[in-house]
């Protein structure tokens, strides 16, 4: 993921393959936490569980346990203000990651 050239784009015949209408699960990682057992156990209703990263920084995009990318959280207007998303900065060829 560190080249600096954009991935190939599909081929024509790579979209009409019979896979390409397979729907996949993409998990979008915004962080860790690695609190003690004690602090876990005094988690409650309102607490709160610090993370390993800033707001600002960058989300981890996996399929599976493959890192395919990784991008910056949005929060999306207009019919679908307040609903997230997450604008790509790098992508990993999909080919490999899979």
């Amino acid at each position: 993921m560190d080249d600096a050239s954009p991935p190939p784009r599909p081929r024509p015949a790579e979209l009409h393959s019979p896979f390409a209408q397979v729907p996949i699960e993409i998990t979008i990682s915004v962080g860790r936490a690695r609190p003690l057992v004690r602090d876990l156990l005094r988690l409650g209703p309102d607490s709160v569980l610090p993370l390993d990263r800033r707001v600002d920084d960058p989300v981890e995009l996996y399929v599976g346990d493959r890192l395919i990318g990784r991008g910056e959280l949005e929060e999306l207007g207009g019919e679908r203000e307040g609903q997230l998303a997450v604008r790509l900065t790098e992508l990993a060829s999909i080919r490999d990651a899979l």
